[in-house]
């Protein structure tokens, strides 16, 4: 089988090779990718710095020719990467296919923006003196992203990193490597220069660390566990760089006594269980008022029933696997804590089997559950939700924003006076209204609050107060 390699300094090297599992079939291998090493990680920093002067200095018309090149042939082969992607991660094909048009569209949106960079001109409070704004490229930029978006999550950071002039140093979560590689070869075709961007697949303990430890690396941006986050924080600080920070969740979605049945079920369903829940935006709390509660969760279970959890390339399968062992086993052992909790398992959590060997988990969907539980606390990361009986919408609105996350929060309800409410005193980045809570649109701000984020937004315009800084240029007329 044919070793994918790390692209460093424009030159794909690497031979110590780590094997891509299909989750829903572990005896397929999707593929080979070379394991990135310290040196390799510090010759590929040392080529983005070097490159950095050439390109940041770039036309504009270069750049959106690449990116624009890009999204188009993402967006061409959208079936074979949707496919691609769905047998790394388990997505279904469906969650792939369209994972991967929204890549596409990021590089069309950033290609754009290129062509939109702007500044201002102003005059000054003194005579005779001009002042002009820009904004500049920040320098390398490090970009470390998880598994559970293998397409998306790269292409909203590499994006408005190239657009805005910035070289990067690129490393995937190891476990989905597949898309990544497939991106940087499709901008490597597409013009790129070299060393503008370095691919370097590998350990976080390995890779990643060598990228916090560079002086030369003048941004991070980082998507993962709170854990890791905070790591990288106390790296970057210590090296005074930019970094942008996407992290955990516990996502509220609350079920007021007038909302539809039917809109809170679906929405509550989505938001908590596809993608097998492996979403940072899912909703693992759902917080219902107690005029609704017994006919929401008899609802939910009903709607359940219908759920069909099987291998992700399926036609009818509507929920994936889980994405690996490890993960599998963090999911059973929060039902396990649950359970002792005191919460009741009302549908689903066992292990399933299917035609093929993988990680199948049902849908676990635990009622009479308190906020104070670990199930309502921790970010579980997989088809688990707790429902959460409440008074009224007071009520349902302290709880929701007891939480030390705020990522993403979400009410169904048809009063328009409590939708107003809600949007308003949420304390999340994004609040839904009668609407999943995962499932953000490509050209507008993502991110968070609290524990969730730190930074400034990634996505749509606001991209470029990371990707960028600002410098203001007096002039004597």
């Amino acid at each position: 089988m044919t070793i994918h390699q790390n692209l460093i300094a424009g030159e794909w090297v690497g031979s110590d090779a780590i094997r891509n599992i299909n989750p829903s079939n572990t005896n397929d291998v999707v593929g080979k990718y070379a394991r990135a090493s310290v040196e390799d990680t510090k010759t590929a920093i040392a080529a983005a710095k070097a490159a950095f002067p050439a390109w940041s200095r770039s036309g504009i018309l270069e750049r959106h020719a690449i990116l624009r090149k890009t999204a188009d042939e993402i967006l061409a082969r959208k079936d074979e990467l949707g496919r691609l992607l769905s047998r790394e991660e388990g997505k279904t094909l469906a969650e792939g296919i369209g994972e991967t048009v929204r890549a596409g569209q990021i590089f069309d949106f950033f290609a754009g923006e290129t062509l939109r960079l702007a500044g201002e001109v102003l005059p000054s409070v003194r005579p005779n003196i001009g002042v002009e704004i820009t904004r500049e490229p920040v320098g390398v930029v490090g970009i470390i992203t998880p598994w559970n978006f293998p397409i998306a999550i790269p292409a909203w950071k590499i994006a408005p990193a190239l657009c805005y002039g910035n070289t990067v140093v690129f490393k995937p979560a190891e476990l989905v490597p597949g898309c990544s590689w497939a991106i940087v070869d499709i901008l490597v075709r597409a013009g790129l220069p070299k060393g503008v961007l370095n691919l370097v697949i590998g350990k976080g303990s390995v890779v990643g660390q060598t990228m916090l430890d560079s002086p030369d690396v003048q941004a991070i941006t980082f998507t993962g566990s709170t854990g890791t986050g905070k790591r990288v924080a106390l790296a970057s600080v210590e090296h005074n760089r930019k970094y942008q920070l996407e992290m955990g969740g516990k996502n509220p979605f609350v079920v007021l006594d007038d909302a539809d049945l039917a809109v809170a079920v679906e929405a509550a369903v989505n938001s908590a269980f596809f993608s097998t829940g492996q979403r940072c935006t899912a909703s693992s709390r759902v917080i219902v008022t107690e005029g609704i509660h017994d006919k929401f969760v008899a609802a939910v279970g009903e709607r359940l029933k219908s759920v069909v959890v099987d291998d992700a390339l399926k036609a009818g399968t509507h929920i994936g696997p889980v994405v690996d062992e490890s993960q599998l086993r963090q999911d059973t052992d929060y039902i396990e804590i649950g359970r002792q909790e005191g919460a009741k398992l009302a549908f689903g959590g066992e292990l399933l089997k299917r035609d093929t060997p993988g990680f199948y988990l049902a849908p676990a969907l635990f009622t009479e559950a308190t906020n104070d539980m670990r199930i309502s606390r921790e970010e579980i990361f997989g088809p688990v939700a707790a429902v959460i009986r409440v008074k009224d919408y007071e009520e349902a609105l302290a709880v929701a924003n007891d939480t030390p996350f705020g990522l993403s929060s979400g009410i169904a309800t048809t009063s328009l006076k409590h939708a107003t409410h809600f949007k308003r005193n949420a304390e999340a980045g994004m609040v839904m209204v009668n609407l999943p809570t995962a499932g953000v649109d490509f050209h507008v701000p993502f991110g968070g609050r609290k524990g969730s984020s730190h930074g400034s937004r990634e996505q749509g315009r606001y991209a470029n107060e990371f990707y960028t800084t600002v410098k203001t240029a007096y002039t004597l007329a």
